[in-house]
């Protein structure tokens, strides 16, 4: 819990709505460095693997494919291993050190000369990814009182919705005309400017002082909150098994050309941003229910993709509904990683990051491998399709332990931790 000391209680409203516009901020600027390099991966292939291009365009955008499986591992790596490490340092001063070591690790990705060194540095980039978001989220739910964590999640992660709408499609057309390095030039700058925003409009928020890595860690020892990461790593695998080659089937399936690549990355952030807010209530309502609807939603989406992709509408719809539901299950799946991790909250708020970015790999790798194939562009949205079954039998699978145990009244011993049935219905 925060400390008395905390100047968030103090805080007038339009002061706590310019802190929260600093945190999503921070979550724009993530959501370019994250998600840029989907609109330019014809673009990345062409000038890190000029050989490769050239002879085989197919196998070179499935090889720089591995730079956003790179960045996802990063987040997978780093976001439990900073949340645990430093959840008794001040929220604000870590989001600032977070906020440099994005800005530094970006710089890094546009100016070095080799494919090998840009995948380095994309997983370096990656690191503060999950923490950013975790303990942003937390500093988002003390501000906005109780009732309300659900919508703090979910105006943290507005920030990455919002550019998915404007910032990727006018930084991947920035890259198109002034090359992919000056477009990571301009992420960092993004960067810098969310580090002056949080340091003159967060509120000081004392770290828990009670927390220790092994308190933090504890969360592993539950079973509901392995449940919680597999939905989020399998399920979000739906996503990205299509995002990641949004550019190549714009152009290869439905025959437009590589200036329309920004207007589908447009309609994909604008589902993006309508189901993140919509997850935020719908979740704040019962987690359950918020769950079960929306990975229906991406099931439908996938389908009518795969069938409608040829055709402008079909794309546009499809995309738009994948992203849609896809960012509603977001902040639903942290709130049930909230509830179920109990005095791990740290840990919890960032170990989202890096469910959803194990989906971010997976989607993409497995993506990459039937492209490789020869199997073509739309099979990818199969793979989606299929990892997003396995996400939702998932969610009923834990759902169903929650309500067997309610019902026996019993708290069950799992590893060295106790798991107690709580209310996220």
């Amino acid at each position: 819990m925060p400390s008395l000391t905390d100047d968030s209680s103090r805080l007038s409203p339009a002061r706590v709505r310019l802190a929260l516009l600093a945190l999503a901020l921070g979550g724009f600027a993530i959501g370019a460095t994250e998600f840029v390099a989907m609109g330019l991966l014809p673009n990345l292939a062409a000038d890190l693997l000029p050989g490769l291009y050239a002879s085989s365009p197919d196998a070179a955008n499935a090889q720089v494919g591995w730079l956003i499986s790179a960045y996802a591992l990063g987040v997978v790596v780093g976001a439990p291993t900073i949340a645990a490490a430093a959840a008794r340092w001040p929220r604000k001063q870590l989001l600032l050190v977070l906020l440099a070591c994005f800005t530094l690790a970006t710089i890094a990705s546009a100016l070095l000369p080799t494919f090998g060194l840009v995948l380095v540095a994309r997983f370096v980039a990656a690191l503060p990814h999950g923490a950013y978001f975790g303990i942003a989220s937390l500093v988002a739910a003390e501000l906005m009182g109780p009732g309300k964590r659900a919508r703090g999640v979910a105006i943290v992660l507005s920030g990455l919705t919002i550019a998915n709408v404007i910032g990727v499609p006018s930084i991947t057309w920035l890259g198109q005309v002034a090359g992919w390095r000056v477009a990571y030039i301009a992420v960092a700058a993004l960067f810098a400017v969310t580090f002056v925003a949080v340091m003159v409009a967060v509120p000081f928020q004392a770290g828990d002082p009670g927390a220790t890595m092994r308190n933090e860690l504890r969360a592993f020892g539950r079973l509901q909150v392995w449940f919680a990461l597999l939905i989020g790593a399998v399920g979000f695998g739906g996503l990205f098994a299509v995002y990641t080659y949004v550019a190549p089937l714009v152009i290869e399936v439905t025959g437009l050309p590589a200036l329309a690549v920004p207007l589908v990355l447009v309609v994909v952030g604008l589902g993006m941003t309508v189901g993140n807010l919509a997850g935020g209530v719908f979740a704040d309502r019962s987690v359950r229910r918020s769950m079960y609807s929306f990975f229906a939603v991406m099931l439908a989406a996938l389908l009518l993709l795969a069938f409608s992709a040829q055709h402008l509408a079909g794309l546009l719809t499809g995309v738009f509904l994948v992203g849609a539901s896809a960012a509603a299950l977001s902040p639903t799946i942290q709130t049930r990683l909230m509830d179920v991790a109990h005095d791990s909250q740290s840990i919890a708020a960032a170990l989202n990051h890096s469910a959803l970015n194990l989906g971010n790999a997976l989607g993409a790798f497995l993506g990459g491998i039937v492209i490789a194939g020869g199997l073509g562009y739309l099979a990818p949205i199969w793979v989606g399709f299929g990892l997003s079954v396995v996400g939702l039998a998932l969610a009923v699978l834990t759902f169903a332990i929650d309500g067997a145990r309610r019902k026996r009244g019993q708290h069950v011993p799992y590893g060295t931790a106790l798991i107690t049935v709580v209310g996220t219905d």
